[in-house]
């Protein structure tokens, strides 16, 4: 079984952080003609997760506070087995960032940093589906 999947609008997509998430997510509509897909906000208003798509492209987005050493971007790469691939980069010498974990929004992921420093989130999480 490949860990790549077949039967999604895109694997690879790019995420964002803004110190101001929800004024982002309007600003992108307004601006660029972005759609909502899904916003998940946290109890003080910050963003947790979101999702905006244009056309057959997506984004991610969420909050941050402070960076604390955390790029405000990375990609998120959709898989079909997240352990399977965790134990594949932990072997290739990726740095992880965060364990593998189930994210109350779905799926299952985790994520490293890849020899230069560039954060990537992996996770079995499609956000195309419905």
């Amino acid at each position: 079984m490949s860990d790549i999947p077949k039967n999604c609008k895109s694997t690879v997509i790019p995420t964002l952080r803004y110190k101001d998430a929800p004024a982002a997510i309007e600003w992108l509509c307004a601006a660029f003609g972005f759609e909502k897909n899904a916003v998940y906000p946290t109890p003080d208003g910050a963003i947790a997760h979101a999702q905006v798509s244009y056309g057959n492209g997506m984004i991610m987005l969420g909050s941050v506070a402070d960076s604390g050493g955390v790029d405000p971007q990375s990609i998120y790469l959709v898989v079909n087995d997240a352990d399977a691939v965790y134990a594949q980069a932990k072997a290739a010498g990726a740095v992880v960032v965060q364990e593998i974990q189930n994210p109350d929004y779905g799926g299952r992921g985790f994520s490293v940093r890849d020899p230069e420093g560039h954060v990537w989130s992996i996770g079995t999480y499609d956000p195309w589906e419905t």
